[in-house]
Parts: C-alpha cells; structure tokens; sequence
C-alpha cells in the first residue's frame, strides 16, 4: 500500500493509542470514546485500521459494523457484527435475535422499540465479554435510527471494557442529520471522549509522501505544489494520482489527464475553474469538490445521493465511488439512476452540470 494515508497522522495515531492503554488499564467505568471525523477520502477507516493494527497489547474482541445501505432496516451496524458470527452462546430470544441480525426469518411482529435497545445492549455486552475489546463504527453519518440510538447507549453503557471508535462525516451529510447530530453530540460530551477531525494533506506532507514513493530524488517545490493543487490535498485522490503514473518519472503527475483517463477525484479551486466547475469561493476543503448539502432540497435527495453526487461532480467512476464511499458498485448504480430521475438528467455529466448550475443559482451571502 503507498504511505499515502498515515502521512501527518502521527498524532492522532498516538492519541488512540492512549486512549486504548485506559481500556487496557481498567481506570475508566464506562467505554473510552473516540470521534474521528472528516470528509470523503480523508483515511477515517484507515486511520483506525492503523490504531486497531497497532494496539499493544491487542485487543480481545473487536467489534466492526458499517450501515448496510443497500438494505436499510434497523440495527445495520449490530447486523452486521452479527454477520458469520456464532450466535449460538448469546442468551436471546429466538425472534429478537432474529430483528437484531435481520435474518430472513424475523418475524413480522417485534419487540417494543425500547426492549429491543435493551437486547441489543445486552448483546454487545455478551460479545465483549471480559474485553478489552474495541467497537468500531464505520459512517455513522448513513446508519439507520437504532443503530445511532444503540451506539449513544453503548458510550455510556457503565462497565463495558471497550474503546467505542466511531468514524464519520459531519452531521450535515448524514441521512438523518437531526439525530446523527444528537448522537454526536451525546458522544462528544462523554468523559474524556477523544475528538478528531482529519482534513486534507498540507503541501509539506505532499512532499513527505513523494519522497517516499520517489525515494531516490527529492520533489522540487514545483512538483509538491503541482500535485498539492491536483489533489487539494485529498489522501484518497493522491493515492489514486501515485497509483495511475506507478513507474512513471514523477513530473507525469503534473501531466493532464488523457481522454480515457479518469478524471482527478478532488481538484483545485484554479482547476475547477478552468474546467467549467466550481467557482473557487465554493465551500469545502481546498481542492476538493465542494459541499453540496444544500442542494438536497431542490431534488429530495438523500444524505446518502448527496455523498454520490459530489462523487460525479469530482469526476469519479462507479467503482471509484463505491470505493470511496465503502459501498458496493451494484449501490453505486442504484443511486446514480436515482439522481438521473430526480434531477431529470439524460447521463452522469448531466447531473454534475444540474449540480453545478443550481450551486451557481444560488444567492451569495454576504
């Protein structure tokens, strides 16, 4: 894997790591909670993939769930802990378990909104066992109602031995940005809690990953600020520039892209201009594409058609998409015929142009 994505990480890296030593120590009643936000291809999940990969000791249990968005139904992230796993030691209920791990053949009646919370507690607890264990939450911001009601409950629950890690986008972009943001809230204000929000590379850690892809020539500030420009930053975008000129001379990173070659995923405010994109007060982090949130109105979009949009508008692929956002590309296509019928668009390029001419549109504050 290139070096791409721990590149000026350091630092939250060491602070995971500490926090995981008060699990390990026992000096805490209630789970040590962690908050990592961040845009789209920022590294949340590798950030905590390179915690989890170096926690000494290592942990006992750990516990990883993702919104399953190709089939929303409630308690996606405990399902899909539950997934594969043995369930045949967790004293349940038949048919809760059956609601908690969406079996095919839950029942059509279920158990009272609060009582299931409590089973489902009660099942992490089980799982978690003596611990220590770590709880990890992929995008928060796409989970479905229980499951944010679930990992509120967990960040409180009292003598769960466990680092609950919860990575996420802003509330803003989240399916339910009311209750995502309360949930964030709620975990943000647990004692101790660690918070961290991951931006995009600054041109000096530009210059750190070149150096050790190129490792035997020094970048020129030309090349660094070139590159930094193309990719404003993004880690996800770098790697996928390094990836596509793999054996090149490293002055083919600043070549533009052919016909056929896929199109930068996040770009400079200069570049997007000069592209027919956005202008470059656009908000957003530099370089990359900008937030388009607001637009969810004009079409009914869902959180989750907005992340897909600002895909298309970046210039991205299905399959870039769907790596981008932890989704299948069989998703991916649902939601872009989505955003082909509400936005009333022939082709993909049409929709980022209805994206476009609607950011346009819009009144400029101030």
């Amino acid at each position: 894997m290139l070096p791409v994505s721990m590149v000026g990480r350091a630092g939250e890296l060491a602070e995971l790591d500490r926090t995981w030593s008060t699990v390990v120590d026992r000096r805490r009643r209630s789970p040590a909670v962690a908050v990592v936000t961040g845009g789209a291809g920022v590294g949340k999940s590798l950030l905590v993939a390179a915690a989890l990969d170096g926690f000494a000791p290592r942990p006992e249990v750990v516990l990883s769930g993702a919104a399953r968005v190709h089939s929303p139904a409630p308690y996606d992230w405990l399902a899909a802990v539950l997934s594969g796993r043995d369930t045949s030691r967790l004293d349940l209920p038949a048919d809760a378990l059956a609601w908690l791990a969406q079996q095919p053949t839950a029942p059509r009646e279920r158990y009272a909104p609060g009582t299931l919370l409590r089973l489902a507690v009660r099942t992490v607890r089980v799982l978690v066992g003596a611990g220590p264990a770590v709880l990890v939450v992929e995008d928060l911001h796409a989970l479905d109602p229980a499951s944010l009601n679930l990992v509120g409950e967990l960040a409180t629950a009292a003598g769960l031995p466990a680092l609950l890690v919860v990575a996420t986008r802003p509330a803003a972009h989240a399916v339910a940005p009311e209750l995502a943001g309360r949930t964030l809230a709620r975990l943000c204000g647990v004692r101790g809690v660690v918070r961290q929000h991951l931006g995009p590379l600054r041109p000096a850690e530009v210059a750190e990953v070149l150096t050790q892809v190129y490792a035997d020539r020094t970048p020129c500030a030309r090349l660094v600020h070139g590159v930094w420009r193309r990719t404003g930053g993004n880690p996800y975008a770098l790697t996928e520039l390094l990836a596509a000129h793999a054996g090149h001379e490293p002055e083919a990173l600043l070549d533009p892209p052919s016909p056929t070659e896929a199109p930068p995923l996040a770009r400079s405010p200069v570049d997007a201009v000069a592209a027919g994109g956005f202008s470059s007060d656009s908000d957003g982090p530099p370089g990359g594409p900008p937030s388009l949130a607001g637009l969810a109105e004009l079409a009914d979009l869902t959180g989750r058609e907005v992340e897909v949009l600002e895909c298309l508008v970046a210039g991205m692929s299905n399959k870039q998409v769907a790596r981008a956002l932890g989704i299948s590309v069989r998703t991916v296509t649902v939601h872009v015929s989505n955003l082909l019928r509400k936005t009333g668009s022939a082709s993909r390029t049409g929709v980022a142009l209805w994206a476009l001419r609607q950011r346009l549109a819009a009144p400029i504050d101030g």
